[in-house]
């Protein structure tokens, strides 16, 4: 299956039927042709199309493999088999290198656990992605801060993650994602470990970006509140993606 490759193509995100085997171990098992006996199939044939500037929902039980697919979307892992094409890139045809320096640029990560450092102060962890693309420091200092304020929390720059409530440590993470100007966040279980009032403030604000700064935003989640704020929600079940409920 083809994907389509015209530049005034709306789509951020595009698979054809998107396969991730995870081999077994035992020489036995990878000389078998037998896809069943290949490996543990995070994907099967899985099928997505989002929209530019939607916030979209990807729901489905733990093993189902949203957080494969996911990572599959940022160039973190290669898909076995099937097409995928993200922000108008083939990412197959990328080596590692340039999926690397293709994320800085254009993809806003956003974890569960936050993945913020402890001896950086919020103002810092956002800064430091900046830093690391190479960006001098005034341009930084600006950014982040801008960042700091789209999320609101400007008045704990100078605060650690450890001074800092779960929700707030989520928001420097989405400020973090906004840094490089990303075109599309993917977010794994952003609501996670947060209470639901938390939860639905964060869920909020992210409706509020899509909406202010034009990006497009697909997250994992389990969450029933996120029903509220998406535009769509995929269902993803033993590796298959199914008919979205809206």
């Amino acid at each position: 299956m083809k994907l389509s490759h015209s530049a005034a193509d709306p789509l951020v995100i595009e698979t054809a039927d998107l396969w991730r085997i995870y081999p077994f171990r035992t020489a036995s098992s990878r000389s078998n042709s037998d896809p069943e006996n290949q490996g543990v199939q995070a994907l099967r044939g899985a099928n997505l199309k989002v929209p530019s500037g939607q916030f979209v929902a990807l729901k489905g039980r733990s093993g189902s493999g949203k957080t494969t697919l996911l990572n599959c979307l940022a160039g973190l892992d290669r898909p076995t088999s099937g097409k995928i094409r993200v922000l108008n890139r083939d990412l197959e045809s990328m080596d590692e290198k340039e999926l690397t320096q293709w994320r800085r640029s254009h993809i806003g990560l956003i974890f569960q656990s936050f993945g913020l450092l402890p001896t950086l102060s919020a103002f810092e962890n956002v800064e430091l992605l900046l830093r690391i693309k190479g960006e001098v420091f005034e341009s930084r200092r600006q950014k982040a801060l801008a960042c700091l304020e789209k999320v609101g929390l400007s008045r704990w720059k100078d605060h650690r993650p450890y001074e800092l409530s779960g929700g707030q440590q989520q928001r420097v993470a989405v400020a973090r994602a906004l840094a490089n100007q990303a075109e599309l966040i993917l977010a794994d279980e952003p609501t996670g470990e947060l209470d639901s009032k938390t939860s639905q403030e964060l869920l909020k604000l992210f409706k509020d970006l899509v909406v202010q700064e034009k990006i497009t935003f697909l997250m994992v989640s389990h969450d029933s509140l996120v029903d509220q704020f998406v535009d769509n929600v995929f269902t993803l079940k033993d590796g298959i993606i199914l008919e979205k409920e809206r």
